[in-house]
This record gives structure tokens, sequence and C-alpha cells, in this order.
């Protein structure tokens, strides 16, 4: 493409970028106006001269994805997205960081158009753009046909030294490397400006990061002065030529250019101050006031973006002749990026019998794959865990350089990257991931799955070993708090199964639902209740009559909340015994319908091998754990930790007993 600014209007169009940053932070008095003034040379030339977007269609499927992983930077994208026509104000940049705004302090999935994802904590842009990348190799393995290339798009991310110390990047970079997974569509730009909040980087970090990705098998490239706008294109031609290996592009770069206070900490953090953004303007010769754009600037930004935008409509053209050529592929591809699901998918649930015991890890692999078929977006892993979570997708094969084609992933002992790639794979589109481990290392995984809360995502986090049932492995290995720290996430969907039966549902609300779910899953054997009085769907449902108590059980206590209703009835104790394996979804129900199944003046009970604090919104007195684990046989465990069907029927008893002697 030729010039089509000259010298003085690409550095206007540059300033604008700094401007608009300075400018919104000055007036919301908070924010990060130092990395949007650095970077901003190479945020225009990316927007500009080299990513595949539409402002006009930030859904499109074939799109470019951009990762702000820095998100402390935010008037960086901000400003990017309003130059280039995306549907984003003045007015919009204006209430920075404001109640309701569209510009919120960190970029918001879903707030702002043109934002792929939700960033700010540390790392987790990184390892989300690795996931996308992963995605858009996966579906151009599935989708693509011989001269119809419909999966043909680069994902780019912007990161800094912070990011670079999170350890969630190492595990990332390991795996994306090209040994592993050969993400060639991948850069990330590294912005090497040697500041953190704190003062100089030197202080914390001084790893050589480019021997450092080399050694993972990255394309490495240099960009020596981010304000060369040649050199910018030099290194990103570089990345594009790779196709075996992620690149890597370090970019040096001035924080808070062209201030009185840059590259120093105090251009990270906060604004200028009005002395300081008077001597910005003098320095860089902008001499407009706040908010104002030249019209100049904003058609050197258009006519280029509109540009980039012409790749839009030549994809719309390939895919009409893709829809004539394959066009079971074309809905099949357009199903999956809008997110639904195959008619007559929920056919293939599974019934199981009772009167066999099976762990709910094994029945909930037994249901996994018989949803497999029906749901081919459907693909995950686990952290080196496959024989224990049985998670297989059987009968497809392994995703790995060379080959996308399968969907088991084998991400490696590295939880906090598994769980990020995985949102990174759902926010791009096309793909149902999940991915599992052993419930206790659900700790390296709290931040990922917080974010797929925050953004909606439909991720299935599976954790298996959910309980002190688990045994001889000990106190490291047997969860306690976390099935109350998760229920106490928001919009966040935990599922522990009792049964077999309740396994397999709980596959099927997981994959109906438009957000995450955890589901949480035993090692040991567990009875199998009848079908037909078990629905996930509903929350809760009582799986054993009564009229005096209730007991409220979830996974395999509720086996001992039915041996308890037992000895309860030879004291003449008629009582109810539910099964509630989703809280959230009890939860919504009216409240008409939960009164149905624990009826407010019902004394009732909770026993569940986990701290008890989630309960008492529902359950008058709560048999649980308030220490951890030890290493025993799992049977002296529930004795010795007083989970037994003893205790909740003394439990219930006493209730009765305080009910009675009421006035």
């Amino acid at each position: 493409m030729s010039d089509t600014s000259d010298l003085r209007s690409q550095q206007e169009a540059i300033n604008a970028i700094r401007f608009l940053a300075v400018d919104a932070v000055e007036r919301a008095n908070s924010g990060h106006p130092g990395t949007p003034m650095g970077l901003a040379p190479l945020a225009y030339r990316l927007f500009t001269r080299h990513m595949r977007h539409d402002p006009a269609a930030t859904d499109w499927p074939d799109r470019d994805r951009f990762v702000l992983s820095g998100g402390h930077a935010s008037m960086l994208l901000y400003a990017s997205l309003h130059l280039s026509g995306y549907d984003l104000s003045i007015d919009d940049l204006k209430q920075f960081r404001q109640w309701q705004s569209r510009t919120p302090g960190h970029p918001e999935r879903g707030v702002t158009p043109g934002v792929e994802i939700t960033t700010g904590p540390l790392g987790q842009g990184f390892v989300n753009a690795v996931g996308m990348a992963l995605a858009e190799k996966m579906l151009a393995a599935r989708f693509n046909r011989p001269g119809l290339d419909i999966v043909n798009h680069r994902t780019w991310a912007f990161c800094g030294e912070g990011d670079m110390m999170e350890g969630m990047t190492s595990e990332a970079s390991s795996l994306a490397g090209r040994l592993h997974m050969a993400l060639g569509k991948l850069t990330v730009f590294f912005d090497a400006n040697h500041v953190t909040l704190e003062g100089q980087a030197d202080e914390e970090f001084t790893e050589n990061v480019a021997e450092r990705f080399d050694a993972y098998g990255w394309h490495v490239a240099q960009i020596a002065d981010v304000n060369d706008l040649d050199a910018i294109d030099k290194a990103i031609a570089s990345a594009t030529a790779e196709t075996e290996r992620p690149s890597l592009i370090i970019d040096h770069s001035h924080i808070g250019y062209g201030s009185p206070v840059q590259d120093t900490a105090k251009a990270h953090g906060s604004p200028l101050g009005e002395a300081n953004v008077a001597t910005t303007r003098e320095t860089l010769n902008w001499p407009y006031p706040p908010f104002e754009i030249p019209d100049a600037v904003y058609a050197d930004w258009r006519n280029q973006v509109a540009e980039r935008a012409k790749s839009h409509a030549e994809w719309n053209e390939l895919m009409v002749r893709y829809r004539a050529d394959n066009p079971t592929d074309a809905e099949a591809f357009e199903r999956a990026m809008s997110g639904t699901l195959a008619k007559g998918w929920r056919d293939a649930l599974p019934v199981f019998q009772p009167g066999e015991r099976i762990a709910t890890r094994v029945s909930g692999g037994k249901a996994l794959n018989a949803f497999a078929p029906v749901v081919p977006e459907l693909a995950g892993g686990t952290a080196d865990v496959l024989s224990s979570t049985h998670t297989a997708v059987i009968g497809s094969g392994d995703v790995n350089q060379g080959d996308f084609s399968g969907r088991n992933i084998h991400f490696g002992i590295r939880e906090h990257a598994m769980g990020a790639i995985c949102n990174g794979m759902a926010a791009h589109g096309g793909i149902r991931p999940f991915c599992s481990t052993f419930m206790s290392f659900r700790d390296y995984m709290v931040e990922p799955i917080r974010l797929a809360a925050m953004m909606g995502l439909p991720v299935v986090f599976v954790f298996t070993h959910d309980s002190i049932g688990l045994g001889e492995d000990g106190p490291t290995h047997q969860p306690i708090e976390h099935l109350a720290s998760m229920r106490a996430t928001p919009d966040l969907r935990v599922i522990r199964p009792a049964d077999a039966n309740e396994a397999a549902q709980a596959w099927a609300e997981a994959l109906a639902h438009a957000g995450p779910t955890v589901m949480v899953l035993s090692r040991q054997g567990l009875p199998t209740l009848d079908a037909n009085l078990v629905d996930v769907s509903k929350g809760a449902t009582v799986v054993a009559a009564g009229d005096d108590a209730a007991i409220i059980g979830t996974g395999s206590e509720v086996e001992i909340a039915m041996k308890a209703r037992e000895l309860l009835a030879r004291k003449g104790i008629n009582a109810r015994v539910v099964s509630m394996p989703c809280v959230e979804i009890f939860r919504d129900r009216p409240a008409v319908e939960r009164a149905k199944i624990l009826p407010p003046e019902m004394p009732t009970v909770a026993v569940e091998a986990a701290a008890p604090y989630s309960w008492y919104e529902f359950a008058d007195d709560v048999v649980g754990l308030t220490r951890f684990g030890a290493s025993a046989p799992a049977e002296t465990l529930y004795e010795k930790l007083g989970i037994t069907p003893e205790a909740v029927a003394k439990h219930v008893s006493r209730l009765i007993e305080q009910s009675e002697v009421r006035p």
C-alpha cells in the first residue's frame, strides 16, 4: 500500500493517541498515561497498516485479534479504537474510569466495541492471546478447504515487563513454541521501557528476554526505537514471514514520551498534572485543547483503516464460494462461531441405571464422550492428569504442531496457563473449551476462573478428586475451602453431582450455559440414583421424601445424607434428602419452587466434606470441615473428621428438639 500520509501528519496521528490518553487520565484524575504515550507509534502502525480489522464489524469471524495484556494502559486501546472509527466517541473517552462508562479503567469484554477480552491482571492477556492463536489453528484445520481458507487470521498482543515476570507467561510461552504448538500466527510485542510502578525495572527484572524466548522456540525480533515506523514495519514483516514459530518483537520505548517525567515511574500510574501536561503539549507541538482532534488526523487514521477493512469484503466473497462448495461445513462453521449448539444435541444425554457404584469422574468422562460427537466444537485437555480425570475425547487425535485437527490438548503441568488459554479460546469463538485437573490445584487457576465469570465465557473447568474421599494422598491434595470460595464468585456455576446421572446432566447444563461452569467430581465410587429423581437443571431435587426435616447434600455426601435418614427413621423422624448439585441454579429458581424443595419452616441440615460457610443461606446447621484433611484411607478420614451419618442424624435431632421447645 502506498504511503497516504506525510511525516508531519503521521506524527500528529501518533500524538493524537498520546494526548487522548493524557487528557482522559487528567479528567479522571487517575489512570496510566505513560505506556500509551510510549507505545503510540506502535499502536498507530499496527492498526493502520498491519492488522486485519473492520470497525463496522467487530464480530467478523476472520478478523485479527488484538490483546492489550497490560490492561492498565487501556487508553492506548481506547484511543486507537476511537481514531480507527469504532463505535467509541469522544464523549466516551471523556467518561474514562467513570460509573457505567464504555471506557473502564481496564479493558472489559462486552463493554467497549473492539475489546476482545478483559485484561488487567498481568500475564493473563499474554496467555489469552496464546489461546486465541490456538483456536485459529484448530478452526483452520477443521474448516479450511483447498483454495478456501476461511480461517486465516493473526493474533497480536502488547505486553510489558510486568507480564514477563508472571510465571504463567513462561508456562504458555513454552507450550506455544515451535517444539509444541508452533503458533506461527501469534505475534507478541514486548514493551521494554525499563520502568515499573515502583521504579526502574532492573531492580527486579534483569533477564535476557530475547534468549529466553529463543530457547522456547520463538522467533525474536527487535525494534531499537519504537518511534521508528520503518523499523516497526520491518519487524512485523519478519514476524508475518515466520510460519512455524510464534514471534516476540521487543520494542524499546520511552514511558511518558515527551513529558517532563519521561522514563520514570512517575509517568506510570498517575496523571501528569496540569503543569507537566502544558509542557508536554509544547514539547510535542500539540496546540489543541483537551479532546480536540484535527480532521486531518481522523482522515489519516480512517483512510488507512478503510484499506485494512477491505479484507472483510474479500472474506465475504470467499465465504460465498465456500457456502456454494461446502454448504454443510459452512453451516457448521457459522453455527460454531455464533456459539449455538447443533439441534438435538441433548438427545445424546446418557442415562445410568441404579445399582452400580461409579465415580463421578468416570461417569463424567462417559458423558463427555456421549456429547462429543454431537458437539464437535468441544475440545480441551488436562494438566498432565488425563488418566485420572477421564476427560479424553475418545477417538479424536491430539492437538500438536503439524496437526490441529484433534480435540485433545496436552497442556502439561501448567494449570494457570491452561485456564487462561481456555479463556482465550472461548473468547475467540468457535471452540467450546474444557480443562481439567485435581480440585486442590484449582488454586493455581483462581484468576482465569474469576475472569471467565466476569466475561461470561463458556469454559468448563473440570475438577476431580474433590474431597477427603481421595484418601491417602493427604491434605495437600484434599480440597477444603475451594467450594465456598468458588460459590462466592459472581456469575460462576459450581456443580457437584451426587451420582452418575447428575454428572451426565451436569455436562448437559454446562454445554447449554452461556457462561463458565465448574464441575466437581469424585475419585471414589458413588451409588447411582434413579435418573427420574435427579434434575441438575433445577439446581436441587428431593431424592428421598420426608416432612419432619431436610438434609441437604452434594456429591459423595448425598450417600451420607441417605444413611442419616435411615438412622433418623428408627427414631420416628421422617427426613427428606435434597441433592443440591448447583447452588447457583437453585438460587435463581422462583421462591415458591424453592420452598417446595426446602420449606422455610422445616429444620434443615447441610452436609458437605468441605468448609461450611456457603450453606447457611439454606440450612440451619452444617456438618462440614473447618480444618485440613489428613493422610489415611477415605473411610477413616470421614469417620475421624466427623462427616458421618451419625453426626448428621445428631444435628437433625438437635434442631428438631430445639424447634419443639421454642415458644
